[in-house]
């Protein structure tokens, strides 16, 4: 008998997951934790191993839909059963020799593409089921005596033309081409996705109690044509909904301060070498992660979270800090766990190995989650100041910005130049006070313009 596969819990709070990319087709075979599927969730996006040796007999669900924890995603055939489902599709005749020959050919300012080597996340499966319903029982299933499966038609398309239809969720084999031979170009995948967009519209989806209904945008008359729609998808659509999360569920306040970085500048410039000694890249965040870690201890509601279903404040007596990093697809989170338990370097360390890895996607679902307290490097693309989203549901948020050379009049009534920062602390009004924000500002400042306390306070 087949075995049902359904999307497991991928980390705590995970409620749901977007299927993006499909690893294997059907009828292929399947090794027991081998990846055959790519699913994102608001946390991250992972490669889930196959419960189960065999071959993948049918997806229940197409690329891009989203789908609750613990709903059936496919249906695997156990080693040596061979089944198929019922299907009223018809085999797709191979193309033809001179639509092989067209496929080489490519356009002039465009690079030759190979339709497998594809790494895209919007890569449509020509072979892919249209489920309507991703949760109905699968179809039934007949035996027979073959694993043959009929190979899909090789579409001719220019290679900007396929990556305009992965970039805009459509299968590339549905759209009908104006160059020679049939061949796909770019302006047919525009006009095939305008098409396809006043042909179905959506309707707007009701407002939940309570709440405006949402926008529905319209495009100024006569701009109609001059307008690309792409779906939601992907690490966009869980930037998208964390952010409504944060926007709902806290009361976001803003707190701005300033630093004098001089000391701390002069610091790390001595402890570089040694630091490149030993393998380790030193940038000013490590530093910045110890002297939050001895103002959370000191400030525990800034550490702290709001159970809203309990009505219960939770006090965390450990320092998990997260860390924003900008990637190709969109903002990531990793988080650095038990902060006042590391040294300078071990942080380090662990700071560019996650921010890397995040930039890769390479990243585990326990390593964006369980944070505490969140920091933002904004400074380190030049920004000058900001008012940080908080990353529910974390209770505050800090943005660190660009250190920048500034007149400042020191105690004697001198102007001096100094290495200043502006730090720009968001936090939910409904956890912390205003006048404890300010002092929780005032000890990082405290710790940063003075490091050397950073070796002398108990944690």
């Amino acid at each position: 008998m087949p075995k049902e596969v359904v999307l497991p819990e991928l980390a705590e709070s995970v409620v749901e997951g977007e299927i993006l990319r499909w690893l294997v087709n059907e009828g292929e075979p399947l090794k027991k934790d081998q990846p055959f599927v790519e699913v994102m969730t608001d946390k991250v996006t992972v490669e889930l191993p196959s419960p189960y040796e065999g071959v993948l007999l049918q997806k229940l669900v197409k690329e891009g839909e989203v789908v609750p924890v613990h709903a059936p995603i496919a249906l695997v055939a156990e080693p040596g059963e061979v089944t198929t489902p019922i299907t009223d599709k018809k085999p797709t005749p191979a193309p033809s020799v001179q639509a092989q020959e067209e496929r080489s050919i490519v356009e002039p300012g465009t690079v030759a593409e190979d339709d497998g080597a594809s790494l895209s996340l919007f890569k449509p499966d020509p072979k892919q089921e249209q489920v309507k319903n991703p949760f109905a029982k699968a179809a039934p299933l007949q035996t027979v005596q073959s694993t043959t499966v009929a190979q899909p038609r090789r579409v001719v398309a220019v290679p900007a033309a396929r990556k305009l239809a992965r970039e805009l969720g459509l299968d590339i084999a549905q759209v009908p081409g104006s160059g020679p031979g049939g061949r796909v170009r770019v302006e047919d995948v525009r006009a095939y996705a305008q098409a396809q967009s006043q042909a179905r519209p959506q309707a707007p989806k009701p407002p939940a109690p309570g709440f405006p209904p949402p926008v529905q945008y319209k495009p100024p008359k006569g701009y109609e044509d001059l307008e690309t729609r792409m779906p939601l998808r992907g690490l966009r659509r869980a930037i998208a909904s964390q952010m409504v999360a944060s926007h709902l569920y806290t009361v976001r306040t803003l707190s701005v301060d300033e630093v004098d970085m001089t000391e701390l500048v002069a610091l790390r410039e001595r402890l570089k070498p040694e630091a490149e000694a030993q393998g380790v890249r030193l940038s000013y965040l490590p530093f910045v992660f110890k002297a939050l870690a001895v103002a959370l201890k000191k400030f525990p509601a800034l550490n702290s979270s709001l159970d809203e279903a309990r009505q219960e404040v939770v006090l965390k007596h450990y320092v998990n800090i997260g860390m924003a990093v900008a990637t190709e697809g969109g903002l990531i989170v990793p988080v650095v766990k038990d902060v006042d338990r590391k040294s300078l370097l071990q942080l380090a360390r662990e700071i560019n190995d996650l921010a890397e890895r995040a930039r890769a996607g390479r990243l585990a679902p326990e390593e964006v989650s369980g944070s505490t307290f969140s920091v933002t490097n904004i400074g380190s693309i030049g920004a000058l100041f900001s008012f940080p989203i908080i990353n529910v549901p974390d209770a505050a948020i800090l943005g660190v910005h660009s250190i920048q050379k500034r007149p400042v009049v020191n105690e004697r009534d001198e102007v001096v130049v100094r290495q200043m920062m502006y730090l720009s602390l968001s936090f939910d009004h409904r956890l912390v006070d205003g006048a404890e924000a300010a002092r929780f500002c005032k000890e990082v400042i405290r710790l940063l313009e003075k490091p050397e306390r950073l070796f002398l306070e108990a944690l």
